[in-house]
């Protein structure tokens, strides 16, 4: 028995350090990618972004950096599992590993880099103001005492709003975007705010009834959330998003994407530490 047991201790110890050696981490995303499938968080409601249609079908600008960034890691887009990433829940949707990384129109934020790790950035944008066609009472950020301003929870911009430009602003959080697009079309809100990229997708929609008003008053980067310990893969993103913008991909999509949205096609961002 002991002669057995030395013979085929070695054995056994030398088939695990084969199968460490051979395959990556399977917590990272080239883990996901060696398996042949990834799992990506979107938003399901953002027109022109990320919006999942009556048929099932994904679309927009960020499933297009999505689709792209799996194509370098060698992944087909029919074996991507999409699943949605509320503004509440990115943190928790990486954190858990429940999806391999976030393109959900994620802004990058020390705070959030306290708990994720970004690639990019991959897009430049602002913060702006939807608002009914007919209403003209409302001209920017500072016209908004005393009106009900809505944005979606885990979401930092109607504080912003309050804390900078109106203190007397009602706040009022919904859990989509799309659900303050359809209080501001009742009558329940009298304005939404959030990245104007975003809302232009719903003026663009809904040219007769929804129009951006003001400048943008902030400054939004958008990254791809991953793990914060996914080193490799992090460079892997980083990889993708340049090849992206260098090829022109990058801008076709956006125009096909939000061109009719009014707003002006930004200049690629510079990656940060590049």
């Amino acid at each position: 028995m002991r002669t057995l047991l030395r013979r085929t201790l070695p054995v056994a110890v030398s088939v695990v350090l084969l199968a460490a050696c051979g395959s990556a981490d399977q917590n990272t995303i080239e883990g996901s990618a060696d398996r042949g499938s990834l799992t990506v968080g979107i938003r399901f409601d953002q027109p022109g972004l990320a919006e999942r249609r009556i048929d099932g079908k994904v679309v927009g600008f960020d499933v297009d950096v999505a689709k792209y960034i799996a194509t370098e890691l060698n992944v087909d887009e029919k074996n991507i599992t999409w699943k949605e990433a509320r503004s509440a829940d990115r943190e928790k949707l990486i954190t858990s590993g429940a999806v391999d990384f976030v393109v959900a129109t994620y802004s990058i934020t020390d705070k959030r880099k306290e708990q994720v790790a970004f690639a990019g950035p991959y897009f430049q944008t602002g913060q702006g103001l939807l608002v009914r066609f007919t209403e003209n009472g409302i001209t920017g950020p500072e016209s908004l005492n005393g009106k009900n301003l809505c944005s979606v929870t885990g979401s930092t911009s109607a504080q912003k709003v309050e804390n900078d430009f109106a203190q007397g602003v009602r706040l009022v959080e919904y859990g989509q975007y799309s659900d303050c697009v359809t209080a501001l079309l009742a009558g329940n809100v009298d304005a939404v705010t959030t990245d104007e990229v975003i809302l232009a997708g719903f003026a663009a929609e809904n040219p007769e009834l929804l129009k951006l008003v003001g400048r943008t008053f902030s400054t939004e980067k958008y990254g791809v959330g991953l793990a914060k310990t996914d080193t490799k893969g992090l460079a892997d993103v980083n990889s993708a998003i340049r090849k992206m913008i260098s090829s022109g991909e990058w801008e076709k999509s956006l125009l096909r994407n939000v061109g009719e949205s009014g707003i002006k096609i930004p200049e690629p961002p510079r990656l940060d530490g590049s």
